[in-house]
């Protein structure tokens, strides 16, 4: 074995004895569903890692005040934008404005989700058209408005990522989860056919499929019962940390450019 380390053994180390380095330095991300979640820890670690964020969710004043805390120690630039996802003109319009801001983007981390469950004949259709609205078509909004730039990135011989946060449930049974798990199983065949639609012009398009998370997901459905059923789901395991995912998602960035961790599941231990 060489007693010289090469240079991309070395560059996720250090830049000098003191100084850590931020291998995502120079990158420009956008991170949807930011204001709270695995989502805002991706843009704690996104920043961290040296990027310019921005902040791509509906709750104004939560991406306000996590860009606020983030500005403090971030090396780049954080811009929040209130935006509604399931919009095609709304998303649009925060493309251009991230543009305009930070310059060409060239990872985009779709992360907004919502995840309501009921047994299938008592659920509420209201229920499955917002997770619909919101997995499937939000997802498909954003990877539209910013896949120009990532083509333009890749083209410029640049790392180009289209990070789609999807789920086990995609391709697990969960009783009662029904609508929910088929949203997540387009997202997982999505994703692989823009791999194959995309990869040959050199954007990395990949699936993280988180298991059992804490986060906010899941409080806001309207059975009682189901809520009761998600908090001993993680009750019943040691789950994930929303900063769990952020590590998985930092660490399939930083990969070398002609790399596609493609399909990333990141699940508890005793999940299995």
């Amino acid at each position: 074995m060489t007693s010289e380390l090469r240079k991309t053994d070395t560059e996720f180390l250090t830049t000098d004895s003191a100084r850590p380095v931020q291998p995502l330095t120079g990158r420009v991300a956008v991170v949807t569903g930011a204001s709270s979640g695995i989502g805002a820890a991706t843009a704690r670690r996104l920043a961290a890692g040296g990027a310019d964020v921005a902040l791509l969710g509906r709750r104004a004043d939560r991406l306000t005040e996590l860009a606020e805390r983030l500005r403090a120690t971030a090396a780049g630039t954080v811009l929040p934008l209130a935006v509604d996802l399931t919009d095609p003109e709304a998303v649009d319009t925060a493309a251009r404005a991230v543009a305009a801001e930070l310059g060409g983007v060239d990872l985009v981390v779709a992360n907004a989700g919502v995840m309501l469950g009921a047994p299938f004949e008592a659920a509420r259709t209201d229920e499955w058209d917002r997770m619909i609205d919101v997995n499937l078509r939000g997802l498909l909004h954003t990877a539209r408005a910013f896949t120009d730039g990532l083509l333009a990135a890749a083209a410029r011989g640049l790392p180009a990522d289209l990070v789609h946060v999807g789920s086990v449930a995609g391709h697990s049974l969960y009783p009662n989860w029904s609508v929910y798990c088929a949203t997540k199983s387009a997202v997982a065949h999505l994703t692989r056919n823009l791999r194959a639609e995309l990869g040959p012009r050199g954007v990395r398009v990949r699936n993280v499929e988180p298991g059992v998370t804490v986060t906010e997901l899941g409080s806001d459905m309207q059975d009682d019962d189901m809520r009761t059923t998600l908090s001993r789901m993680r009750a019943d395991l040691r789950p994930l940390a929303a900063e769990d995912i952020a590590e998985a998602i930092a660490f399939s960035v930083a990969a070398p450019p002609h790399v596609n961790i493609a399909e990333l599941v990141v699940v508890p231990v005793q999940q299995g």
